[in-house]
């Protein structure tokens, strides 16, 4: 092999190239374009010139060119500069805003307890609770814990941490969810208690006893079992929420207007207020709705009553100031809710109970409607209530249909109805059940309020 011949791979010199020497050219000048070398009478160069498809040097500024193209380019590198960042910094704040939502649902979804006990034990008596009728309709068990232990001892003694239903409300949502009824039931209530099962697994005996035993012997699910053998009505779903629960919600909706006749000054109940329109903090709002003996005539009546006004004032002041609508107002509510919410495995995520709150805040304030049961004093004793039949199997059964309930104001009631004093209704046909005379009967109408009407009736 020849000692000249490189046995790497390079380009080969190109053909009829004149050599630089023979040329003439210094070794730093370049051809034309045709390969020849620049002939001595051309006329000079332009520096300033261009030809099509040039392109300028590093070294060329652009204060001199004429052309628009190139006079526009630092602008447009400027303008391309701006959209890459603007770009990055939108990028950055939709990653930023969606590990802060994502964090918020997490935090919202983690405050909820579920009651695993209470889904096990009504499983096991499956077969004998009630079928549902009315597709799409839903039945929820509100229960209000009148535990005092814990943060709640701050509003009684502390009896071991025992707990009782304070207050018990089942919430009726119509299939087309244009209508919500809530129906209280007296914790004084004369029930029939099923056999039910203690913390401990113990199984108490079926008794005829007042209705918030229930939640005292057999917990949630004992509860749910009494009110679906006294209504004979499904219950879907469950909620059970503490004292503290029900302030913060309150207070997260910047309080709830109430109206007194008379000033109050309750101790037992925290309580201290004028007569008139007023604003209550959670606070005083759990005062409010908890006192007995120093608002009205001390009677439990009267207390469910109150209870159920100031619930239609709260559902009439998250509607009207748009809080359902406002994820930044809404927030502070659900932390609140959900803090002290113990619920069943099917409303136990943030998903659940949005659904469930999408689906009511369509609802006509005037069609949430708020009544007890239809009762009286219990015969063999008078601190004691007993249900009125059949005007109590009445309602339980147009629930269970899901067939409308009408509500009037007590005053509007009439009066000469046996349930007049008692927060329930009448059929206004004045027929006795079972009596036809060929003609529709009208629906039945009870006693009660809505989420519209003026806490002081004007």
């Amino acid at each position: 092999m020849d000692a000249d011949v490189s046995d790497s791979p390079r380009t080969p010199a190109e053909p009829d190239r004149p050599d630089d020497s023979a040329g003439g050219g210094s070794a730093g000048e370049s051809p034309d374009a045709s390969g020849a070398a620049p002939r001595d009478d051309a006329p000079a160069a332009d520096p300033h010139e261009r030809t099509a498809g040039s392109v300028p040097t590093s070294d060329e500024g652009d204060g001199g060119a004429a052309d628009g193209t190139w006079s526009e380019r630092p602008a447009r590198e400027g303008r391309r500069h701006w959209l890459r960042w603007t770009a990055l910094a939108a990028s950055f704040l939709v990653l930023v805003g969606a590990g802060v939502g994502w964090w918020l649902y997490r935090k919202l979804d983690g405050n909820i307890t579920t009651d695993t006990g209470a889904a096990a034990e009504l499983k096991a008596y499956e077969k004998d609770r009630p079928l549902p009728i009315a597709r799409d309709a839903q039945n929820i068990l509100l229960i209000g814990s009148d535990t005092r232990s814990g943060e709640n001892s701050a509003y009684g003694r502390d009896d071991g941490g025992s707990q009782r239903s304070d207050t018990t409300i089942l919430l009726h949502l119509a299939a087309d969810r244009r209508s919500a009824t809530a129906v209280s039931i007296p914790r004084d209530l004369m029930s029939e208690i099923p056999s039910c099962h203690t913390a401990d697994g113990k199984a108490t005996k079926e008794q005829f006893a007042q209705f918030n035993w229930a939640f005292e012997l057999g917990g949630t699910a004992c509860t749910i079992r009494t009110v679906e053998k006294m209504t004979g009505i499904r219950v879907d779903h469950h909620m059970v929420i503490d004292f503290n629960g029900f302030k913060d919600m309150v207070d997260a909706v910047d309080g709830v207007e109430v109206c007194l006749k008379e000033p109050v000054d309750d101790k037992d109940a925290h309580l201290k207020l004028p007569a008139g329109r007023q604003d209550l903090d959670g606070e005083a709002a759990l005062g409010y709705v908890r006192a007995r003996k120093s608002i009205g005539n001390g009677s439990d009546t009267e207390r469910m009553d109150r209870q159920q006004k100031f619930l239609g004032a709260l559902v009439n002041k998250m509607q009207s100031n748009g809080v359902l609508l406002n994820p930044t107002r809404l927030y502070p509510v659900l932390d609140a809710a959900t803090k002290s919410l113990t619920t069943d495995p099917g409303l136990d995520s943030l998903r659940d109970l949005y659904d469930l709150v999408r689906g009511m805040r369509n609802v006509p304030t005037e069609k949430v409607q708020f009544l007890t049961v239809p009762r009286r004093e219990y015969r063999a004793d008078r601190n004691r209530d007993e249900l009125v039949q059949p005007d109590a199997d009445r309602l339980f059964t147009q629930l269970r249909k899901d067939e409308p309930v009408a509500v009037v104001p007590a005053e509007k009631a009439n009066s000469g109805d046996s349930q007049a004093d008692h927060s329930s209704g009448k059929d206004p046909s004045g027929q006795k059940p079972g009596d036809t005379d060929g003609s529709p009967t009208p629906a039945p109408t009870y006693s009660g309020s809505n989420a519209a009407d003026d806490p002081c009736g004007a």
